[in-house]
């Protein structure tokens, strides 16, 4: 068996049960493992830590299967998590066809994302464990789903800083139709996993879309009209749906992608909600934003769901200027009693710094504000405790007061 050793004191974080092993903590490999390959995880005094798999060209050297010995990393025991995942969300099928079956470390399948769309499963092999694995896994989740319609969406920069090919196409069964139709919370939205961003859909967001829709009844409950809503960085305009379902009359949503904004009108027509409430603009955020202040607009419901702007902690400065940008900008279009939701789904900007960042925009705008709660992804996107770097979805909903 492969081996490696890590370097005295480094087993510190395996000892607190974190999965990954960087290249900086081995001493020493013993064996020849290739990428994928399982290993041995001992302690500098020959303890054994944990099994893992080997990455050879990756600054995280290896990803911890388990840290229990006994354990045997072979088919049935690679079934029996992808099962367990599975069933952990079966109940989400009382309220949507869109979710997250697998998610990686959370659920000690470290590097692997499955998300389903009714009948189809996509999938996103990130690390060189779970690739090695992959007719395995692929049996595994046909078995557990009775899905048989399987898509590779292995085609993100993760693929890269591991060293991996990108790639994409089918794995199991047929090719995807051009758009899958999914439910959510009694909406109906279009989805294409062979071009869209991630695999397809913003499933995180699913209970952030269903609060957008109730803050908007509680807009038109406290206003006696119909708010004004702001959908920055809209994509599919699922926010905007969800809005305007709740009650907003006027939504404006902002994109630089043509092909994104085409999908949100149709997402509209979807929902047979009224295309004269919507106002699609095809731009840059951060310049239409600064437009839209100079024009005298201003908004009772503000959405900001930008991509990620700190691919790495290198970034973080960088971001942290991007987000400041973007928040400010929205809190001068915020009217007085208005609500905001803001988001980052940068691993790198934790919370906290998340927060500071629109303090200080807050600050900046000279306005009073209040935090009524903090936001996250559904359930479907678990942390483990051991793990604080997949927690990487945040939010705040402020109100202008």
């Amino acid at each position: 068996m492969h081996q490696l050793i890590l370097k005295p004191g480094k087993e510190r974080s395996l000892a607190r049960r974190h999965p990954w092993i960087y290249a900086t903590a081995i001493a020493r490999v013993i064996g020849t493992p290739d990428a994928g390959d399982l290993v041995e995880v001992h302690a500098a005094d020959g303890r054994w830590l944990a099994w893992a798999a080997y990455a050879p060209a990756s600054a995280i050297r290896a990803r911890c299967w388990s840290f229990d010995e006994s354990d045997r990393i072979d088919r049935d025991w690679l079934a029996a998590r992808v099962r367990d995942a599975v069933a952990r969300r079966a109940r989400l099928a009382e309220h949507t066809s869109a979710m997250r079956l697998v998610y990686g470390e959370a659920d000690l399948l470290p590097g692997l994302i499955v998300d389903r769309y009714d009948r189809q499963l996509v999938v996103q092999m990130q690390a060189p464990g779970v690739q090695a694995q992959r007719e395995v896994l692929l049996d595994a989740l046909c078995e557990a789903t009775g899905c048989g319609d399987i898509y590779d969406r292995s085609d993100g920069a993760l693929r890269t800083r591991e060293a991996m090919v990108a790639q994409s196409g089918v794995l199991r069964g047929h090719e995807p139709a051009d758009r899958i139709q999914v439910q959510e919370h009694g909406l109906a939205y279009w989805v294409d996993v062979r071009r869209g961003h991630k695999t397809g859909f913003y499933i995180d967001q699913r209970g952030n879309r269903r609060m957008a829709g109730e803050l908007a009844r509680e807009l038109v409950a406290t206003l006696s009209r119909a708010p004004r809503a702001l959908n920055a960085f809209c994509y599919t305009g699922a926010f905007s749906v969800a809005l305007a379902r709740g009650g907003a009359q006027h939504v404006l949503s902002i994109d630089s992608s043509a092909d994104a904004l085409a999908l949100a009108r149709a997402n509209v027509e979807l929902n047979a909600l009224d295309p004269e409430s919507f106002q699609w603009q095809c731009a840059d955020v951060f310049d239409h934003l600064r437009a839209c202040r100079g024009a005298g607009e201003r908004f009772e419901l503000i959405v900001l769901d930008p991509p990620k702007f700190a691919a790495s902690h290198h970034h973080v400065d960088r971001a942290a200027r991007a987000y400041k940008d973007i928040n400010l900008s929205a809190l001068r279009l915020l009217q007085p009693g208005g609500a905001l939701m803001t988001f980052s789904c940068s691993g790198a900007i934790d919370v906290d710094l998340f927060q500071k960042i629109v303090a200080g925009a807050v600050i900046d705008a000279g306005i009073d504000c209040v935090m009524r709660t903090r936001l996250g992804p559904g359930v479907d996107h678990p942390m483990l405790m051991t793990h604080p770097e997949g927690e990487y979805l945040k939010g705040l909903l402020l109100q202008r007061v």
